[in-house]
Formats: C-alpha cells, structure tokens, sequence
C-alpha cells in the first residue's frame, strides 16, 4: 500500500524574494514547510550570494517548473573593479589586483560585445556537471575540467552607475547565462579584472517585481495565523499564483466541459488553433480551469503531454 504523502495537497507558485547568504535549497524547503506542502521545487538555483525572485512551484506546479528554468532572466549586479577572485564573485579569494584606468569611451566599446548572441564558456563554480559531478566540487579541489562554450543571448544590457570602483549593470538574458562570467570577462577586457559584489535577480519570465514576497514575511504569517489560532492556509495561500502562470506564454486551447473526462485519460481528441510542435495549454469550460498542456500528435490531433492530478479532497490542512 502506498504511503501517504506528507503535507497537503496545495498547488501554485510562490514567488520568493530570496535572502543573500542562504541556498535556495534551504529556501525551498522553508517555504514547503511554511506552507505544510506535500511536494515542492524551484526554478533555477540562485547563487547563496545573490539575492532576489526565485519562483518556487508548489505540488502540482512543478510539473511546469522546467518552462520557468528555461525562461529568460533579469539581473541588476554591482561590480567591484580591479579585483579579480578565484571565483568571480565576493566569495572567493583575490587572485590578482590591477589599477582602474579605462575611460567611458571603452566601457560603452566593451559592453556592445555581450550584447546579441555570444559564446560564452560557463564558470568552474558554476553547478554544471562534468562526468557527474558538479564543475564546482572540481574547482574546490583545485581540479580544471573541459567546458564547452555555450550560444548565450543578452536582449538588453544597460549600463545603470559607475561610483569610484564599482560599476551596475543591468542585464536582461537568456536561460543558462552566468553573470559573473560576463562580470570576469568583462573586467579582462577593461585590463582592470572584476568580480561581482552585488547580485539580484529582478525577473523570471513575465513574472511582477511586486508579487515577491521574501521569507521573513511568510513567516510572520505563519506566526499571525498560530496566535489567531486559525489555519495558515487562510493567510498564506493568498499569496500564491496559479500554476498556470509557469506557461503563461503557451497558446490556449479551451475545450468543452464534456472533453475533461477524455483528456484526463490522456486521449488525443480534436481540436481548433493547433500548430506543429507547438505547446499549448489545456483549459476546460467556461471557467478555463487549467488542466495541463498537450502538443498536436501525427494525426492533428490535440495529444496531452503533461496533465495535472485533481485531487478529491484538498482541504487538508
């Protein structure tokens, strides 16, 4: 007999203004356990050093969580000029210092050529995996493997401040970009090395600046709700976004209510609008209640792909 799971069954997105200093595994699981959810995960990891929107899907949004890790990102990031680290962030240790003497002229020059596509080789102590293991449990080691350069894409790159030694940008990019590595290079280009000092992810997709909420204020919410005496839910679900949100950017395609029965089954049935190869979301009635997204199959059929679970009783608490 399966074990039931542990938590409720609660399903949306929390959109978590993360702390610097803490992980975002840390983060997520704070959050699930703020919210006593039965399954959680989040977006893309933020570096401990970085702070800001880290969108973590709860229960049955994280079967959607993959089209938020491959959304693009906005950055603002603060650089301190003439230090280079082992690590291109202020969490490493000082590998070489050279004086600052570049003029404006060249720092308009030199940051036109991030912008566009470009190749960009990812960090040592980036998460990526070599032969298994993260690139960063190398380089802590003391170890260099191969990385292959990868196509990145930098749709805005704006120069925002330079005070004395310390230059902010603000960067809009495609999934996979490392920041501290347009940081690193950056500042090679300039002859002054860099590293970043400040990171904050200020957007993920078309999600809003404003809906973020960080983890201090969930957990007075937490606490209102324990003196108040009444369910955290009451206070706390409030704050989350349909699951839906995490594929906002999808096609819908509505069907009728008598359609649900077929497509939870996982039928390929008929369907108006479809595109070759292109996602769409599932909505069924009037009330276009989201039920998962699906792909025209050979026959030109609406074929599901990913459905969610309605679960009879999601009252739990």
């Amino acid at each position: 007999m399966a074990r039931r799971p542990k938590g409720r069954f609660i399903d949306g997105i929390v959109l978590l203004d993360k702390d610097t200093g803490m992980s975002s595994n840390f983060a997520l699981q704070r959050v699930k356990r703020i919210f006593n959810a039965n399954k959680a995960g989040h977006t893309g990891a933020l570096d401990p050093l970085a702070t800001g929107m880290l969108p973590i899907c709860l229960g049955e949004a994280t079967k959607f969580s993959q089209h938020l890790l491959d959304a693009d990102k906005r950055y603002l990031v603060t650089a301190k000029l003439g230090e280079r680290t082992d690590t291109s962030d202020s969490d490493g240790e000082v590998v070489q210092t050279r004086p600052v003497e570049f003029t404006q002229d060249l720092l308009d020059e030199k940051l036109e050529f991030f912008r566009g596509t470009t190749q960009q080789i990812p960090s040592m102590y980036s998460a990526l995996k070599y032969q298994g293991q993260p690139l960063y449990k190398y380089a802590r080691e003391g170890i260099e493997v191969p990385r292959e350069s990868r196509p990145i894409t930098v749709f805005e790159l704006n120069f925002i401040k330079l005070e004395g030694d310390e230059l902010t940008l603000d960067i809009h990019c495609s999934k996979g970009t490392y920041i501290r590595t347009i940081i690193d290079d950056l500042g090679e280009m300039l002859g002054c090395g860099a590293h970043v000092i400040m990171l904050r992810r200020t957007q993920v997709a078309d999600y809003p600046y404003e809906k973020m909420v960080s983890l201090a204020e969930l957990e007075t919410l937490l606490a209102q709700a324990q003196e108040q005496e009444i369910a955290p839910k009451t206070l706390l679900d409030p704050l989350l976004l349909p699951m839906d949100t995490a594929v906002a950017n999808f096609p819908e395609i509505n069907l009728p209510d008598a359609m649900l029965y077929y497509v939870m089954q996982g039928q390929a049935i008929q369907a108006a609008g479809l595109k070759p190869d292109c996602l769409v979301r599932i909505t069924i009635g009037d009330e276009r209640k989201f039920v998962g997204i699906g792909i025209m199959n050979d026959d030109g059929l609406l074929a599901p792909k990913r459905l969610i679970v309605m679960h009879e009783n999601e009252q739990q608490s």
